[in-house]
């Protein structure tokens, strides 16, 4: 079965399973997923017409504007309440990441479970202090007489390389800042931007990766993270328990790539890179070049990128790191982050850029 029936048919499985069960009540959204990634589909049909023959070209054409509404549409959607970290909402959007990607065919991360399950804890709440995975900082919270915890999972897929011994992963967060009962108005944090639009870019890149119909030089791993709001938990967490970063050649990130920071300059894209690595700089020049994306990246080779989003937790360990973020605007950490206000198009577009830098990281021998 081709992915592009496996995921048609998980969007109707996904619509029984929310039937079934006592979550009928986000019924609405998982429709409009259903009905916007169909129209998506028609329109890969068209493009699948044309003279697409190499795999980086099948899976480049599959990458468009109506699964990434689907995508945003859903997880920014009102029912899901804001995805908070540790908060039902927030493993609503754990299940639907899992199953889609389960529907492609990917396979487990570790081999068993496509979910990495941790915890993390803070003191209660009239101290001072953010949530952390560390076991020693850990151990001293518990030694208090009260303190918080949140049960927080990641979600993780693979495609296994011919060289097994070597890794890139692609991520993004999942999570956002949920509700707030006492504002006057609009309660919920929907976060359609920061970080739906990245959690999009990361699934329809896995699906690109099936699409293409070829096995990758290096396993590529395909990471969703949880608690990225509450303090990069669950990058850092991830990286805690991975024994050698020296296997990871590469890492790709995306944190908010779906706004327009000046309305006037709708092209615009940051693009974070580590300045020990150039080719990063040089695959996106030529790529917009050779493929007529229209962005326009404000490049930025960073010495030493630990900061600013689940780059810094692979950054911090000498892992290359590849960042792609439209900068701030004024519905940043607002209620007001809407599906509706996101510029689909540039989204697409970076979606496309980015699937060409993780294909150079799954494949290229040196850079």
């Amino acid at each position: 079965m081709s992915a592009l029936c496996r995921v048609g048919k998980f969007h109707l499985l996904y619509i029984k399973f929310l039937i079934d069960t006592e979550m009928s009540r986000i019924l609405r959204p998982v429709i409009l997923v259903l009905s916007l990634t169909m129209i998506g589909f028609s329109g890969l049909g068209r493009q699948k017409k044309e003279a697409v023959s190499a795999p980086i070209d099948k899976g480049y054409a599959s990458i468009n504007s109506s699964t990434a509404e689907a995508h945003i549409g859903f997880l920014a959607s009102d029912l899901l309440e804001g995805r908070e970290a540790g908060y039902p909402s927030g493993q609503i959007a754990a299940q639907y990441i899992e199953s889609y990607l389960r529907t492609l065919g990917l396979q487990p991360w570790d081999g068993n479970s496509y979910r990495q399950p941790f915890e993390a804890y803070r003191k209660e709440r009239q101290r001072k202090g953010r949530y952390t995975v560390h076991p020693d900082s850990i151990s001293a919270i518990k030694k208090d007489n009260a303190w918080q915890r949140l049960a927080l999972t990641n979600v993780l897929a693979k495609i296994e390389g011919k060289n097994s011994e070597e890794t890139v992963i692609i991520g993004s967060h999942f999570d956002h800042l949920g509700v707030d009962p006492l504002l006057d108005g609009d309660k919920i944090y929907n976060g359609a931007d920061d970080n739906a639009s990245g959690v999009a870019a990361v699934l329809q890149i896995a699906r690109a990766f099936v699409e293409s119909g070829v096995q990758p030089e290096r396993t590529v791993i395909f990471a969703l993270w949880d608690g990225e709001e509450k303090g990069l938990l669950g990058s850092e967490y991830f990286m805690q328990q991975w024994q050698n970063p020296a296997q990871i050649k590469g890492y790709l990130n995306f944190d908010m790539i779906g706004r327009n920071n000046n309305e006037s300059r709708p092209e615009h894209v940051v693009y974070f890179y580590t300045a020990s690595h150039p080719a990063f700089g040089e695959w996106l020049k030529n790529d917009i070049a050779q493929r007529g994306l229209k962005l326009q990246p404000d490049y930025r080779a960073w010495d030493n990128p630990v900061s600013g989003s689940d780059n810094g937790s692979f950054a911090k360990r000498g892992v290359p790191i590849i960042w792609y973020h439209t900068d701030g605007h004024p519905d940043y950490h607002q209620p007001s982050d809407h599906a509706d206000r996101i510029n689909y198009d540039k989204t697409v577009d970076i979606t496309r850029a980015a699937f060409l830098n993780l294909w150079n990281l799954a494949n290229q021998p040196n850079y």
